[in-house]
């Protein structure tokens, strides 16, 4: 749902961090969410990510906090010299491919600097709920780091481990000291988040696993790309994608309207159900049994492991 929206409210929640409160120019119920989505703000000329965060879920309004990145694309620092009280900004969704389950077991939650955001409101859900969760959050110094104030409340059940006094955290340990069947959430640098999927998926310390990335994780592909062709079931029209183009491009072309936002496989906004062939999973979001059952792909940057794929759109 594509929505204008007014900055209602804005302040540094830390070092190089601003929040956003966004809410309709005239009041009124904003669509719902749950912990886990994040929305499309069109950013002058471009449209970015950012999820929905707080302690508190409200109905008329939307947080989100930006973090003015050194290596920024535009997004951040249009948001930090621009958005002010009063502005208007376009947004899309809210979309959830990171969605919280609390289960029966315990829940630790791994935070990496600004990824603290889309999971604030999971620590809520699962402290509502009564269930056994933890949080350690890593960033580089205290000062840049968002929500340290709010999340005292919580007492012990979290951790603040800045590198600048704690040194670069031991993520296998971290992982070795749960519980056997604990589910991990993460958000944060490639780095952190790669540990991560290596200690969860070891045979020491098997965990679940659920994270979201910022950045498109490194693909390797099996060996040189080829062309393919694709079938657009609902208008029965047939491309060849070559082997320099993406099918989110081909269809573009085409006159195929595919929904996108990011096109580089992290937002799961061109989410497209696979109707026949198998295909070559290049995505951030997917997880490995999503992309093992090979239903939906994400045709901005995935590619076919077949001759032909017919795609539900």
């Amino acid at each position: 749902m594509d929505l204008e929206l007014c900055v209602v409210a804005r302040r540094l929640v830390a070092d190089s961090v601003v929040e956003l409160t966004l809410a309709l120019p005239d009041g009124g119920d904003l669509p719902g969410w749950e912990p886990g989505a994040h929305i499309d703000l069109h950013v002058g000329d471009l449209v970015r990510q950012y999820s929905l965060t707080g302690l508190e879920i409200v109905p008329d309004k939307w947080t989100v906090s930006v973090l003015r990145e050194p290596s920024s694309r535009g997004g951040s620092d249009y948001i930090h010299d621009h958005l002010v009280v009063g502005s208007r900004v376009a947004s899309a969704g809210p979309r959830n491919h990171f969605a919280f389950r609390s289960g029966a077991g315990g829940v630790l939650f791994v935070a990496g600097g600004i990824g603290i955001t889309p999971l604030l409101p999971m620590i809520a859900r699962a402290d509502e709920a009564g269930a056994d969760w933890r949080l350690v959050y890593l960033g580089r110094a205290r000062t840049g780091m968002a929500y340290i104030d709010d999340l005292a409340k919580y007492g012990d059940r979290v951790e603040i481990r800045p590198d600048d006094e704690y040194g670069i955290p031991d993520v296998a340990a971290l992982i070795s000291a749960t519980a056997p069947g604990t589910s991990v959430y993460t958000c944060g640098p490639e780095g952190l988040l790669s540990a991560l999927e290596s200690v969860c998926a070891s045979t020491e310390t098997p965990r679940p696993l659920c994270l979201e990335r910022f950045v498109p994780k490194v693909v390797e592909a099996d060996g040189p790309d080829s062309e393919f062709e694709v079938e657009f079931a609902q208008s029965g029209l047939t491309v060849v994608v070559p082997v320099n183009h993406s099918i989110l491009q081909v269809a573009e072309d085409s006159g195929v309207d595919i929904i996108s936002s990011c096109s580089e496989g992290t937002c799961g906004t061109c989410e497209t159900p696979v109707l026949d062939g198998t295909p070559d999973h290049r995505d951030s979001v997917l997880t490995a049994d999503e992309q093992e059952s090979g239903t939906t792909m994400m045709p901005c940057v995935s590619r076919s492991r077949t001759p032909k794929l017919v795609l539900d759109i």
